[in-house]
C-alpha cells in the first residue's frame, strides 16, 4: 500500500482528500501543526523534520501554502521535496489570486464570491483569511502570501520538482490545483495522476 501525507489536515482525514486518495491504494499520514486535530504528527511546513526523507509515495496539501510568509514558501516546498520518494509527487490547490482579484477590480471586495458550507465567502476572505474563524480566535486561518497559476508553476519549478502540471479555476472555485512530481516519472503518469485527483 501507498503511503500520502496528507499536510495541515485540519479534523479531516482522506475522504476528504482528493478522489484518488480515498481509494483502498492509499494509507494516510495525518501531519499538522495543530495537536487538538489528533494528527499522527504534529509539525510545521517549514519543519518536517519528524517525517524521514525519501519516506513517502505523495504529499497532499490544501489551501496551506497561503498561510506561509512569502519567504517560507521555498522553506515549505523543499521539505516538501525531501519527504518524497524518487517517482513521488505533490497535489497541492490554494487561491487563485488571479480570478479573485478579478472580482477586486470590479469594486466587489466584501460581495459574496460563493456560498459556503462555512457561510457566504467573499474575495477579502480569500485574499486575507476566512474572517468569522479569525474572529473566533483561529488566527491560523490568517493567509500572508497568495499564487496565481504562473507564480505557482514557477515556485514549484524553483523548489526542483522536475514536471509540474497546473490548472486554474474561476467562479465558483477560486482556486488552483497543481501535480508536482518528481522524477523518474513520464508526462503521461502526470497526466494520469491530475485524471486521478483533480476536482472533476
Amino acid at each position: 500500500m501507498k503511503t500520502f501525507l496528507h499536510v495541515g489536515c485540519g479534523p479531516k482525514s482522506k475522504n476528504n482528500t482528493t478522489k484518488g486518495f480515498a481509494s483502498e491504494q492509499w494509507q494516510e499520514l495525518r501531519f499538522d501543526i495543530d495537536e487538538s486535530v489528533n494528527p499522527d504528527i504534529v509539525g510545521t511546513m517549514t519543519d518536517m523534520s519528524q517525517v524521514k526523507d525519501a519516506s513517502v509515495d505523495a504529499l497532499f496539501s490544501s489551501h496551506n501554502i497561503e498561510h506561509l510568509y512569502p519567504h517560507e514558501v521555498p522553506v515549505a516546498l523543499a521539505e516538501f521535496k525531501r519527504v518524497l520518494k524518487p517517482g513521488g509527487f505533490v497535489i497541492i490547490t490554494c487561491p487563485d489570486l488571479q480570478s479573485v482579484c478579478a472580482l477586486v477590480a470590479e469594486d466587489k471586495l466584501t460581495d459574496e464570491a460563493y456560498l459556503s458550507p462555512a457561510g457566504p465567502i467573499a474575495p477579502i476572505d480569500i485574499l486575507y483569511g476566512h474572517r468569522p474563524a479569525m474572529a473566533n480566535g483561529n488566527v491560523f486561518m490568517a493567509h500572508r502570501c497568495g499564487f496565481t497559476k504562473k507564480v505557482l508553476t514557477g515556485s514549484l519549478q524553483a523548489a526542483g520538482f522536475d514536471m509540474v502540471l497546473p490548472i486554474q479555476r474561476a467562479h465558483p472555485a477560486y482556486d488552483l490545483w497543481a501535480v508536482a512530481a518528481l522524477a523518474p516519472i513520464s508526462e503521461q503518469e502526470v497526466v494520469a495522476i491530475a485524471n486521478q485527483h483533480f476536482p472533476g
